[in-house]
């Protein structure tokens, strides 16, 4: 039976500036703030604590996980950057009609050089390396990929695993993906590839650069890009200080800088993960540029025209503590609000 649409009231909410006590249309179709909640609302149900727009982990390997564990752990919304093609490309409609699912997003494959990386590495399957040779072959990948339902185009650009790309095959997959529309994201790792990625027109980061500090001149040609922070992979190594100083300089300068966690690689909690944020708060990261982090920052206006959610929203049963260095435990008490879990929460 078609779940009906719900109102209730939240203490609080977000979606890229604070909303006080506020009323919460919940329906299969969306979640959307119609408005303030003041006293003709107390009939309402009450669902205390704060509603987050979705939570987004802008880096995950769904092949590697149970996908229905992300919603339980507070996240929404995945960009899925690398896997089996055809496998990757029926992910987002089953993110679209599974509510104990994220919504997805995904690359594909990631396109390579021969015997580049990760054709070697063992952690995917051997069809997710889509093997770049020339000019030729970069259009044809990038196009197919568009095809599959691709959000992304993955570039490696991997010197500490294999041969990388050379300059003119790194351009011709930059304008193959311009000409569809695609953005890239590339993979950058080894000494003297972030100036080499961004020379080609690479801004988009899948991993805060860990090989090298990088010079003052480079992290001003790269502060129009957008980094994907991952740094949670490297803790208890010195590629993390590295990282983390890396991204502390791009995002002084005006980078933008989205939360991701590289999920499936290693021992990750499959959802909020609380070590990410604190890293990120060593950046210099505070509350709100956690949240935006998060992709927690959709623009709603509910005064005027009560733009929607998508069908989930984060929530988190506390309110926000009053230490902002306890946010990362807060953030990672969050769930995944839907139709359906909302009925279950009133029941």
């Amino acid at each position: 039976m078609q779940q009906e649409a719900r109102l209730v009231t939240v203490d609080r909410a977000w979606s890229g500036r604070w909303h006080g006590p506020s009323v919460v249309r919940v329906s299969p179709a969306a979640v959307h703030l119609v408005g303030a909640a003041g006293p003709e609302h107390d009939d309402l149900p009450h669902l205390p604590g704060t509603l987050f727009s979705p939570f987004t982990d802008s880096h995950v390997h769904l092949g590697l996980v149970a996908p229905e564990q992300l919603a339980r752990g507070g996240i929404g919304r995945v960009l899925d950057l690398g896997w089996s093609p055809d496998a990757a490309a029926l992910w987002p409609e089953r993110g679209r009609v599974d509510p104990g699912w994220p919504e997805v997003q995904v690359a594909g494959g990631l396109l390579c050089p021969p015997g580049g990386y990760p054709s070697r590495a063992g952690w995917a399957p051997d069809d997710a390396s889509l093997v770049v040779a020339d000019a030729a072959d970069a259009e044809r990948a990038v196009v197919r990929m568009r095809d599959l339902g691709a959000s992304v185009v993955k570039v490696t650009l991997n010197a500490d695993a294999g041969p990388v790309f050379d300059d003119d095959v790194l351009l011709a997959i930059v304008g193959a993906a311009d000409r569809v529309g695609l953005l890239t994201v590339a993979h950058v790792q080894g000494v003297d590839q972030v100036r080499r990625a961004l020379d080609a027109g690479l801004l988009r980061f899948a991993h805060a650069p860990f090989s090298e500090l990088l010079s003052d001149d480079l992290l001003d040609h790269a502060a129009d890009g957008t980094w994907i922070s991952t740094l949670d992979i490297h803790r208890g190594d010195e590629a993390q200080e590295v990282a983390i100083a890396n991204l502390r300089g791009f995002r002084d300068r005006g980078g933008h800088v989205l939360y991701g966690t590289d999920l499936g690689n290693g021992d990750l909690p499959v959802g909020v993960n609380e070590r990410e944020l604190r890293a990120l708060q060593r950046v210099g990261l505070g509350r709100e540029a956690l949240l935006t982090a998060l992709g927690s920052d959709d623009s709603l206006d509910a005064g005027q025209d009560g733009a929607h959610w998508t069908p989930r929203a984060s929530w988190v049963p506390q309110p926000p503590p009053d230490d902002e260095r306890d946010d990362p435990a807060w953030l990672a008490r969050a769930s995944v609000l839907t139709a359906s879990t909302l009925q279950e929460l009133l029941s």
